[in-house]
């Protein structure tokens, strides 16, 4: 699934595209995916200009003025910039759409194609407070926050029992950090996943915090990670996966101490880790 830096770099990389144009058309080849497609508000968002494109959480918002177009690209999903083919009367996709793909965003000179093979991803019209709505009103801080640092971990961590590999990963304390960073995090860290939340001390927690911010920001730097179908938007792919210490590397030696990477289940995901490195 698409995390936090996939879901950035999605939104860079579409923003200087499509930000002050007009949406010509809005045309959707399924009846649903996660939830119905938004074809009957078509009316209430065809031939605005969109003024923004912001990410909340693993969300990204199409700001119309008039109300949001919510993307989620689910565990499959990506998003791509197309040419259009001028005509007479319209503008389209020089590309015609294939067998999944969901939506096309027709702006003008620009289509904007959601790809979506596993169909788990979402296009939501929004109107009103969009920070209200159920997917977004009880979504927890963002990492890159300045407002997330030590102290406030140590305080929401306090007196829970969960491991921390699954605390960090809970949305509604913390977004956006999925399976690949939590894992990735915790290694750079020196942390056992396994360990309780609550009882790593203030210490660890001013470690990990910075190490989560820059482990993230590496990963936007580098274009995410690509892997099974997420790809720019221009079609090409990220390249974070080079740099990983644990996720993925089960039975591979540790790139600090040469002991072999060991995988365990936490909270129904792949845990990666080095034994040695995060004995504790």
């Amino acid at each position: 699934m698409p995390e936090l830096p996939e879901v950035e770099v999605t939104r860079r990389g579409i923003a200087p595209a499509l930000i002050g144009r007009r949406l010509a058309s809005a045309d959707f080849y399924a009846p649903t995916l996660r939830y119905p497609l938004p074809h009957t508000a078509r009316t209430e968002f065809v031939g605005q200009t969109l003024i923004n494109i912001t990410r909340r959480a693993k969300y990204l918002l199409l700001d119309f003025g008039v109300g949001h177009l919510l993307i989620h690209l689910g565990m499959s999903g990506s998003l791509r910039l197309l040419p259009n083919e001028k005509s007479d009367t319209s503008d389209t996709p020089s590309t015609p759409p294939q067998k999944h793909d969901h939506v096309d965003l027709v702006f003008e000179n620009t289509t904007l194609r959601l790809r979506d093979p596993r169909r788990f991803g979402a296009v939501l019209w929004l109107t009103g407070d969009v920070c209200k709505h159920p997917l977004l009103a009880k979504l927890g801080i963002e990492p890159l926050d300045p407002a997330f640092d030590a102290l406030w971990l140590k305080n929401h961590l306090k007196g829970v029992k969960t491991a921390i590999k699954p605390a960090l990963m809970d949305g509604h304390r913390i977004v956006g950090i999925g399976n690949i960073y939590a894992s990735e995090s915790l290694f750079r860290a020196r942390i056992n996943p396994r360990t309780p939340a609550g009882k790593i001390s203030f210490a660890r927690l001013q470690r990990l915090v910075p190490i989560i911010k820059e482990t993230l920001l590496a990963a936007i730097a580098a274009g995410g990670s690509s892997l099974r179908d997420f790809i720019h938007s221009d079609g090409s792919s990220g390249y974070f996966q080079q740099q990983y210490f644990a996720y993925g590397r089960t039975g591979e030696p540790c790139r600090i101490c040469g002991q072999l990477i060991r995988e365990i289940k936490q909270a129904q995901r792949t845990t990666f880790y080095c034994a040695t490195c995060q004995a504790r």
